[in-house]
């Protein structure tokens, strides 16, 4: 068995362990040194032999041979591969015959090549390279077997249980903060419309019911925020159980008559930004906002790399030219230090706060942060320090592969603001141009609901979604504790799944002893109330909450879920989709052909297309899903 004496002359013989991944590389140095002619007399010093680590031809007493060496092959070494080897080997040779024969005019001293580039080092009286035996060399690379190198999908989500069957008779109360992030729809229609069906985690389904405008009527008298509706009828999926959908309206503020905005664009430009689908779509959205900029409206942006930078100081948007100029010369490339960049945008919305107006931060990322403070509690809790001043957080995603959901999601949830997701111009449109009075202007902070259920007409209940905005019962009268906010004009809707008294068909065993306690109704006449509902919230500017309550009548029970309005019919054909998308565990046999057919009977007037693009989406889920 040959040895690689040729280098250095092992204690004992070695047996090559080369891959088709390792056979490229040594090609490549094959390359270099072929066509890098070394003058052993040369004064230039060898960077190579400052690294102690590195053992050089003068540090041993092996005679050096300078003819190329074919490693021998191990068992599991394929013939293909010794051949693609042999190939490269005769290259070599051919190229030093060829340089040998080139006339001294033609050769040029060369800085000495490192070790790693000599693993077959040309003879000393050779110090010319010449471009036939380069193309000679580069011709046997061309042929070997490449193997490439594998896409790594990186995106983060945020595991957590879907909501199950929850008994009055334990927990009679259930509070949560209300969500009017989309973020987790528009990813989804991404899975989709690329072929395969979303991870479960990414499946946030009160984030998919947000998505769509329900069409509630807004407060007729804009001191209380946002009106309230109920509706309860039987569930379409389950034929004991009854649906509760609670929606909220905001009140509505024309685009004109929004205050002055103070807003900071904070653009992620790293290298990880280069798609189009990523800085290119980012860049197109932007623009479509600075359109609708008025000259009251001051913009600046911001931008972060490896190191954060100011691209646009504080400018009227009447000055359209100058924004959409420097959006247009946004260019990607380095790492990220997202936390630099969203400390000076802060710093850049302090400087010019508007007291009286709108004060946010856009950030604009694929949230693939991966240089400076990149540990996710740090991030969140800078950007819950930032919100006491006042300035707002809004995180618009973008991007595939690396992307990082959990926390663009986190980062709005405690920056007081909304997130969401970017997979197209229209998407672009949609949150910018078309909802950006409620995107920028907050109307209500610190909203949380809680619903007591009658434990004399209700067994049990399951709150469909919310998973990840549960608070506790005491969090509930405690303003200290961070909820959600609405915009102007936000919709919310949250669906209940509840079991009535003496319909649970066997879902669960009554209890032999009881619940061991004495009627714990209230003396009040609670009879007819399935549920109490209770709303907290915070006007902007204020600490302290305000409460708005009122009862859940079983009299408002519809007879059959075809009697339910057109909103209630498609939240809870989306509320199905999702809990489908996650396996569908709760809801028996209802199956994709189900959603369509309850969302077409839900679809209404449609004006933007995009119920009907729902139903195209769970069509397609329906062949995805094999």
């Amino acid at each position: 068995m040959k040895t690689a004496s040729n280098i250095i002359t092992p204690s004992k013989p070695v047996r090559s362990s080369i891959t088709p991944l390792k056979l490229t590389s040594l090609a490549i140095a094959i390359s270099l040194s072929a066509c890098t002619a070394v003058n052993e007399n040369s004064s230039v010093e060898d960077p190579v032999k400052k690294d102690s680590s590195q053992i050089s031809h003068s540090q041993t007493n092996t005679p050096v041979s300078h003819e190329p060496v074919l490693l021998e092959a191990t068992d599991d070494y394929s013939a293909d591969v010794r051949e693609e080897e042999k190939d490269v080997v005769g290259a070599i040779k051919k190229a030093k015959e060829h340089r040998s024969k080139q006339s001294p005019e033609l050769k040029t001293e060369m800085v000495q090549a490192p070790v790693a580039q000599r693993l077959l080092t040309p003879s000393s009286g050779d110090s010319a390279t010449s471009m036939p035996a380069e193309m000679m060399v580069r011709k046997a690379i061309a042929h070997m077997p490449v193997s490439p190198a594998p896409v790594v999908n990186t995106e983060n989500y945020h595991h957590f249980e879907e909501n199950g069957m929850k008994f009055v008779a334990n927990e009679p109360v259930s509070t949560f903060s209300i969500d009017v992030d989309t973020g987790s729809y528009s990813n989804v229609r991404r899975f989709l419309n690329q072929g395969q069906l979303p991870r479960q985690d990414a499946v946030r389904t009160e984030e998919m019911i947000n998505y769509f405008n329900y069409g509630y009527e807004p407060p007729k008298d804009i001191s209380t925020p946002f009106a309230v509706y109920t509706e309860m009828a039987p569930s379409p999926w389950s034929e004991n159980s009854k649906l509760l959908h609670i929606g909220l309206k905001g009140y509505e503020v024309p685009k004109e008559s929004l205050p002055a905005a103070n807003l900071v664009f904070l653009i992620d430009v790293s290298g990880s930004m280069t798609s189009a689908n990523k800085l290119g779509l980012l860049k197109q959205g932007f623009r479509l906002l600075t359109n609708q900029l008025r000259p009251q409206d001051t913009i600046s942006i911001a931008v972060y790399a490896g190191a954060s930078g100011v691209a646009l100081e504080p400018t009227s948007g009447d000055q359209k030219h100058k924004i959409l100029s420097a959006i247009d010369q946004l260019r990607a490339g380095g790492s990220t230090n997202g936390a630099a960049g969203i400390n000076l945008a802060y710093q850049l919305a302090k400087s010019n706060f508007k007291k009286e107006g709108i004060n946010r931060v856009i950030l604009a990322t694929d949230g693939d942060f991966n240089v400076g403070t990149v540990n996710f509690e740090a991030l969140t809790d800078l950007v819950e320090q930032k919100r006491k001043s006042g300035i707002a957080l809004t995180t618009l995603g973008f991007g595939t592969g690396n992307y990082n959901d959990h926390l663009m999601e986190q980062l709005a949830d405690k920056g007081n603001g909304n997130y969401a997701y970017i997979d197209s111009l229209q998407e672009a449109r949609k949150v910018l141009v078309e909802e950006m009075g409620s995107t920028l202007k907050t109307i209500a902070k610190d909203v949380k609901i809680q619903i007591e259920f009658n434990p004399q007409l209700v067994s049990s209940y399951r709150l469909i979604g919310y998973e990840n905005r549960a608070l506790k019962r005491e969090d509930f009268n405690n303003d200290k504790i961070d909820a959600g906010e609405i915009g102007a004009g936000h919709t919310v809707t949250a669906i209940y799944e509840l079991d009535l008294k003496g319909s649970e068909n066997g879902k669960v065993d009554p209890l032999r002893y009881g619940n061991g306690s004495e009627d714990t109704a209230r003396k009040v006449d609670v009879n007819g109330e399935v549920a109490f509902l209770k709303l907290r919230y915070k006007q902007p500017s204020e600490s302290k909450s305000q409460l708005i309550s009122s009862p859940i009548l079983l009299q408002q029970q519809l007879e059959t879920f075809n009697q339910a309005s057109e909103q209630f019919k498609f939240s809870a054909a989306v509320a199905a989709f999702g809990q489908l998308l996650k396996g569908g565990q709760y809801i028996g046999d209802f199956n994709y052909e189900d959603v369509v057919a309850l969302g077409m009977t839900g679809k209404g007037k449609d004006s933007w297309g995009y119920r009907s693009e729902f139903i195209n989406l769970v069509r397609l889920a329906k062949e995805l899903d094999h």
